[in-house]
């Protein structure tokens, strides 16, 4: 067994001198770890969850949602509550959650709609949703289709169209609400199809599609969620998916394309978790990661599915570019229509 000698005091020194240098090095790691939990980037969650949305409840977004918070309060290991704010075209919801501390525990769903038709729909209120709320994670993409009464004369979409070409106001279109996916939808058919329909708007869903259902309106764009009651009864049948693809909820329903009607029509819209501005980026970056995760798992996937929702992936900067491209569109077609609700 070798033999072991004191090493010489100069390196002794040096050492302890090393040994003393490395335990302040730890303290201070230690002390900069509690700083960072306690001071600098709050742990998340320390409390409950609350996520306003601007949808009703036993709406498509608000059922998803709920399955979605429910994970959320497993994974965080705290309550993750519901709140709907419904009506004032989302400023509800939005002021609600404005009023939340920027520390991540107020969550705000809107659509696409909230966030890039606004703006241009109440200038003088001078409200950007972005420049109030970050977008923190993704949910859902929902697309439409063009619905008719069952004993409609059209076939396909080319024959709307050349109905709606016979004259001025010659085709009426229902949506629930002035500045919805369906009404701005029907304004940009309007504008590569070269017709002038009337929109006609309404203000609860049901109504919409049960005056659909006895032709006047005419037609109007649905989400699946929003029409399949009236649907299954048998009193409105699809023309198409107002989109470039087929949705596997309906294979037999045809594309815009496939319909006779513009090809480069494309009508959905995505719905987003925000935060108000100021929530510390790895708390932002936390929930994103939570979202997404929950998001794979297959009971919350099979629930996407039975409204045709398209669970999205998103970064946060892809929301930001995505809504950013659907405000020039709806910047466009809301000066089309000279549409103002200031």
């Amino acid at each position: 067994m070798p033999a072991f000698h004191s090493a010489p005091a100069p390196l002794r020194g040096l050492r302890r001198r090393a040994l003393t240098t490395a335990a302040l090095l730890l303290g201070g790691a230690s002390a900069t770890g509690l700083a960072w939990a306690q001071g600098g980037t709050p742990t998340f969650p320390s409390k409950p969850v609350t996520v306003v949305t601007a949808f009703a409840v036993g709406s498509g977004p608000d059922a998803v949602l709920r399955l979605v918070a429910n994970k959320l309060s497993v994974a965080w290991k705290q309550s993750v509550t519901v709140d709907n704010r419904p009506g004032g075209g989302g400023f509800i919801a939005i002021e609600a959650a404005r009023r939340g501390a920027p520390d991540g525990h107020t969550l705000l769903q809107l659509d696409s709609e909230h966030l890039s038709a606004l703006p241009h729909l109440y200038k003088q209120r001078n409200f950007q949703t972005l420049q109030v709320f970050d977008p923190v994670a993704p949910l859902f993409r929902t697309p439409f289709l063009v619905a008719v009464p069952t004993q409609s004369p059209w076939k396909n979409v080319g024959d709307l169209i050349a109905a709606a070409k016979k004259g001025t106001g010659a085709v009426s279109y229902g949506s629930w609400g002035v500045g919805s996916p369906g009404h701005l939808g029907g304004e940009w058919l309007d504008l590569v199809a070269g017709t002038q329909m009337t929109h006609v708007p309404f203000r609860e869903v049901s109504q919409l599609f049960t005056s659909v259902a006895n032709g006047d309106p005419a037609w109007s764009l649905a989400s699946i969620p929003s029409s399949q009651g009236i649907y299954k009864a048998g009193k409105i049948r699809y023309l198409a998916v107002a989109g470039p693809r087929r949705i596997a909820q309906l294979p037999d329903v045809p594309t815009l394309a496939e319909a006779g009607g513009p090809a480069q029509l494309d009508v959905n819209s995505f719905v987003s978790l925000l935060a108000v501005k100021g929530v510390p980026a790895p708390v932002r970056a936390q929930i994103h990661a939570d979202v997404l995760k929950v998001l794979q798992e297959p009971e919350v996937r099979e629930k996407f599915n039975t409204f045709a929702f398209e669970p999205l992936s998103w970064s946060v900067e892809k929301i930001q570019r995505q809504a950013g491209v659907k405000s020039e569109q709806y910047k466009l077609l809301i000066q089309k229509a000279n549409i103002s609700l200031d």
